[in-house]
């Protein structure tokens, strides 16, 4: 039998929840904010699972780059956003490829598939602790959102057709 406030307790629509949908993108403002320095450190000493992720722009004219952390689950590589669609997922979506840049200059050129609902997509939500501090303890935290709407997408190696 459900407790006595259980017709009360709103749980995490497909929407997600307002405050943290609200968090991520006061976290996310943030971090364009300091992108520079950020930047700065990443090329000189690299910072935890963090890769540069550049992919040409839907309509066509030129490429977005961003620093994003690469999720490893299953000897499989992934990437996402916790807060629903955003620019570059719209775009990696429609394109389905890409290029990740390693603070060392290696580059990977990738090809991308969106992960549905399921195991698969459950256990990469569950990787994301393998982003540095604080983003594992904000994504910890708001997995009821990043389970509700997070995007997320599996990628394997362009040049030899199979997962890298």
């Amino acid at each position: 039998m459900p407790p006595p406030y259980a017709d009360r307790v709103n749980p995490v629509s497909t929407e997600g929840s307002r405050f943290w949908r609200a968090a991520f993108r006061v976290q996310y403002r943030i971090l364009a904010w300091i992108d520079p320095f950020v930047r700065s450190l990443w090329w000189r000493t690299g910072v935890g699972n963090v890769v540069e992720l550049e992919v040409a722009r839907r309509d066509g004219r030129g490429s977005r780059s961003r620093l994003i952390g690469l999720l490893h689950s299953n000897g499989r590589i992934y990437v996402g956003h916790p807060n629903g669609n955003v620019g570059w997922t719209r775009d990696l979506a429609a394109t389905g490829a890409g290029v990740i840049r390693y603070h060392n200059g290696t580059e990977w050129h990738f090809e991308a598939q969106r992960i549905e609902q399921g195991d698969e997509r459950e256990r990469v939500v569950r990787s994301t602790g393998q982003h540095p501090f604080p983003g594992n303890l904000v994504y910890h935290l708001g997995r009821g959102q990043v389970r509700a709407v997070g995007v997320y997408f599996r990628l394997t190696d362009r040049s030899r057709g199979r997962d890298a």
